[in-house]
């Protein structure tokens, strides 16, 4: 009796050693069986992004890719373990931040193995593993698919047995040449229509890859001192009350709820700077600013046609923008404070951080609207591409597609210019029309910049914006967001009763058969 006893014990110590295991993976991780080697032959790590029921909708409605391509597998199933290798052969083109035609398809995976993902997998009416589908991201979302469906946008992928005929279905769809053995993304092929304001849709997602590079950056080299702790914590307000995206906004909010736990004012002093930095990054190094998929590894607005140019400083500098159109009038003053001393304090390259803050420096009276920061702001970026154009074209380091310009051209806001002179290369030689050209910063890097957002209303709602009330612009004051900890709480529980709810939910299911 005492032997059975116990092995009863030790099996029960291992199965409470497997599920604590199991619950410490995450939500959107990948399950404990794949996560303990059952993928040790793939060869590296996946590409092929795994949902599931709780971060399927958010994933799909926020990629920045044009097409989607969700594979509902089990994970038990034999030909779906002998057909991961070929579908990952055509996500490595295509996601991570080594993908070699970035920002076009997003390929994921849905274990309909876990009960779960049970109702999700019945929503598309899958019927055998593997099952492939198509179509545009933001129709999978909160949507299904029916065997009998018409007109519907999401499509059954019926040729991708192999690699080659997967991507040569892909090719069909968009009518593209890609292959298998593509090792290089070719960037001086990229479109540049300057006259499509449109365009500047895509660069929400670059002022996201900009954030979170920003922060890396901090992080990384160590910055935050007692001297510069004050200026990125104001920085970090604006971006808690006018960031143009959700994530950023939710993922600011909580490191600036924590940050005098991970970075405190007592531990800032020269000799105790490894303290709170010898673990690599930091204790704020574990805070995603904007979510765990950002940055992903390039850029799609801002991508250069040379791997060496725009990038990260165009998606600086429009983040700066879309800030500045944000703001109140009240706001104006501590705007400009806090970007010119970001700026200051933070931005790592040496001479266009000295550059920038002596035109701060040379701001004489307090900015009292809006319009007056957001045109200074314009004119200040002006100046630096006047300098800059000088420079590139004499040292023939300029992007040739994307070569420095005054801005906004005609192309693009023909009322902004009233004449110009002779010669006008000059920002100084335009005639400008400064009310039109506020109208349309406003526009552009207003409305237009988050247009890829459906809803504009739950952009301005989601429990973030108007947390910081009152944005104080003593350089001394710190406002701590509550609303913004009171949001994230709710959040977390909000996932926990999700949680307990599927749990309820789950009811027997018949097997689906296999793709052989």
């Amino acid at each position: 009796m005492s032997r059975r006893f116990l092995i009863l014990v030790v099996n029960l110590l291992l199965a409470l050693s497997l599920c604590a295991k199991a619950a410490s993976f995450s939500v959107g991780s990948r399950s404990i069986l794949r996560s303990i080697g059952v993928n040790e032959n793939n060869g590296g790590a996946d590409n092929a992004v795994e949902l599931n029921v709780t971060n399927f909708d958010a994933v799909l409605g926020e990629t920045p890719a044009t097409y989607a391509v969700v594979e509902f597998f089990a994970h038990w199933c034999p030909a779906c373990r002998n057909y991961k290798p070929h579908y990952e052969k055509v996500a490595r083109l295509f996601n991570g931040p080594n993908a070699v035609h970035p920002g076009i398809i997003l390929m994921t995976r849905v274990d309909c193995a876990l009960k779960i993902n049970n109702k999700l997998c019945d929503k598309f009416s899958v019927s055998h593993y593997p099952m492939l589908f198509w179509g545009p991201p933001s129709k999978f979302v909160a949507g299904g698919w029916e065997p009998k469906q018409e007109k519907s946008e999401i499509r059954v992928i019926d040729d991708a047995r192999t690699a080659d005929r997967l991507l040569n279905w892909i090719n069909k769809q968009t009518g593209s040449s890609y292959g298998l053995d593509d090792g290089k993304f070719e960037n001086e092929h990229l479109p540049s229509n300057i006259s499509d304001p449109g365009q500047i849709a895509r660069a929400v997602y670059d002022v996201e890859e900009a954030t979170a590079t920003a922060f890396d950056i901090i992080l990384s080299h160590k910055m935050i001192k007692s001297e510069t702790r004050a200026s990125l914590i104001r920085f970090l307000q604006l971006l808690v009350a006018h960031h143009p995206s959700r994530r950023c906004r939710k993922g600011s909010a909580e490191v600036l709820v924590n940050f005098d736990d991970l970075s405190p004012s007592h531990m800032q002093s020269t000799d105790k700077q490894e303290v709170i930095t010898s673990n690599g990054k930091g204790a704020l190094g574990n805070f995603q600013i904007c979510g765990k998929e950002v940055p992903r590894g390039y850029w799609m607005f801002c991508r250069g046609s040379r791997n060496e140019t725009r990038g990260f400083s165009c998606g600086l500098w429009v983040l700066l923008h879309s800030l500045s159109v944000r703001i109140d009038d009240g706001e104006s003053q501590f705007t400009f404070t806090s970007i010119c001393d970001f700026i200051h304090n933070f931005f790592i390259c040496e001479e266009c951080r000295q550059h920038f803050y002596e035109m701060c420096s040379s701001v004489t009276s307090p900015f009292n609207t809006t319009r007056d920061f957001v045109l200074w702001l314009w004119s200040t970026h002006n100046k630096v591409n006047e300098r800059l154009m000088k420079l590139e074209a004499s040292l023939n380091t300029g992007d040739p597609k994307f070569p420095k310009i005054i801005w906004p051209p005609k192309q693009l806001c023909s009322s902004c210019h009233r004449s110009r002179s002779q010669g006008g290369a000059k920002f100084s030689q335009i005639d400008w029309d400064e009310d039109e050209v506020f109208k349309f910063l406003t526009s552009y890097y207003g409305k237009t910049l988050v247009s890829l957002y459906k809803d504009k209303d739950s952009l301005r709602n989601d429990g973030i914006d108007g947390a910081v009330e009152d944005l104080v612009v003593s350089t001394n004051a710190v406002v701590v967001p509550v609303g913004a900890a009171l949001a994230i709480a709710l959040a977390s529980c909000a996932f926990g009763a999700l949680a307990c709810y599927w749990r309820s939910q789950q009811k027997n299911r018949k097997p689906r058969r296999s793709w052989n």
